[in-house]
């Protein structure tokens, strides 16, 4: 059996690189054999086709996460740093986020961040079905806070002071609460805007969890008692 000219991850680095130069669209099987000079049947010793390739990419996006270490950090803590870390990690390169994005990688780069979210969420006090549900809540929030970072950042051709002006112009005539969110909403203050959203799910399962636990003290409470009220009951005499 022949050997493959080039390896794996010389092939996985050398997608990242196209990436950052000509963003996802721009990432082909025939360009990354051109940059790799090689032939593009050669890539196929690696790679099925273009979306494993792109599954390797993701893969390669989220291996330097770093996640919480300490078993004494409270769990919005550890979710608010597995959320910053995510983010920080998609924005390294263009498109980031749009390539992670429908994915669904299977590999230990993926499922070690994935339970590390589910564990923070155990901590909280919900249940795994619930903490698989707010897991996907919280990535969707990021990928989707980043897809927009992204489309306003160097790479992107979208002309912010055009529509900052058809913006005034319209929402001046007609749209009184646009206009006076108009700073706000033409902010440039990422960190503060995503703080702000993640704050918002993180007070939505506290509250849910607290509700949760409310419901459940009586039954236990309840099962408490039956189970003194048996230990307590007196034997029958013969």
């Amino acid at each position: 059996m022949k050997t493959p000219k080039i390896r794996r991850d010389q092939v996985i680095q050398a997608a990242l690189d196209l990436l950052d130069q000509e963003g996802l669209d721009g990432l082909t099987l025939r360009k990354l054999a051109l940059a790799l000079d090689i032939q593009a049947p050669s890539l196929y010793w690696h790679f099925s086709g273009k979306q494993e390739l792109i599954d390797a990419v993701a893969d390669a996006l989220v291996m330097n996460v770093v996640l919480p270490q300490s078993p004494d950090q409270p769990w919005d803590s550890r979710l608010r740093q597995i959320a910053a870390e995510l983010r920080q990690a998609l924005l390294q390169h263009r498109d980031g986020a749009r390539v992670f994005a429908g994915t669904y990688v299977v590999s230990d780069n993926v499922l070690r961040v994935s339970e590390a979210m589910l564990e923070a969420f155990a901590l909280a006090g919900v249940d795994v079905s619930c903490a698989s549900t707010y897991s996907f809540s919280v990535l969707y929030y990021i990928l989707g806070f980043v897809m927009e970072e992204q489309a306003l950042g160097p790479h992107s051709a979208f002309d912010v002071t055009s529509r900052k002006t058809a913006f005034e112009e319209l929402a001046k005539r007609s749209y009184p609460r646009n206009w006076a969110a108009q700073e706000s909403i033409f902010s440039t203050d990422f960190d503060a805007r995503f703080s702000t959203g993640l704050e918002l799910i993180i007070a939505g399962v506290k509250q849910q969890a607290s509700e949760t636990a409310r419901k459940a003290a009586p039954l236990l409470n309840a099962g408490k008692g039956v189970a003194g009220a048996a230990r307590r009951r007196p034997e029958r005499r013969g």
